[in-house]
């Protein structure tokens, strides 16, 4: 089994979210209004599945590895490219919490900004997704023995068994921090 199978099926999951954001973008751009519990339901799916658990395992096991090799110079560039979209997908949802905070202290111009971000996130993961799973993973094993891909999968089981738990030690960790500071 090759390393990338499992991030691979992992995008499937990501398509079928992004299809139902670009649903939701559809009915908030007919009502104009917006919906700001499914904004954080799509927020934290994209934050924790897709960015912390998905774009971790691309990150700190794939693409970790792939620097080590010797890259054809496309590789090489498709690589700084993926690096630089996770960190503008960042961006955007980040802009996408801000705006959906203002729209509910009342500002009703935060709408343009929560469908903005909403449209550049259905735009860009199909397309995104479609250089991973066509352009980048599969060329990119040829660079890897048998061992090397056997020892990446392990490894990419280990995060996904452990993810759960730093995820959660770190909330526990971020309300005691806030709930010292009330106290003080």
């Amino acid at each position: 089994m090759m390393p990338v199978a499992p991030l691979m099926i992992e995008h499937r999951l990501i398509e079928r979210m992004i299809r139902v954001i670009g649903a939701e973008l559809t009915r908030m751009e007919q009502k104009g209004e917006v919906n700001p519990g499914f904004v954080d339901v799509a927020v934290d799916f994209i934050r924790t599945y897709t960015d912390s658990c998905h774009h971790g395992k691309e990150e700190e096991i794939l693409f970790r590895d792939l620097k080590l090799k010797p890259l054809a110079d496309e590789l090489k560039r498709i690589l700084g490219e993926l690096f630089e979209e996770h960190r503008k997908g960042r961006e955007v949802v980040a802009e996408l919490v801000r705006a959906k905070d203002e729209y509910i202290r009342g500002e009703n111009e935060a709408i343009s900004r929560i469908i903005a971000c909403m449209r550049y996130l259905v735009e860009f993961y199909p397309k995104h997704i479609e250089k991973e799973d066509r352009r980048f993973f599969v060329p990119c094993m040829a660079y890897f023995t048998k061992e090397e891909k056997d020892a990446m999968l392990k490894e990419e089981m280990d995060f996904d068994r452990n993810f759960v738990h730093v995820r959660y030690k770190a909330v526990v960790e971020s309300v005691e921090g806030a709930s010292s500071e009330r106290k003080s």
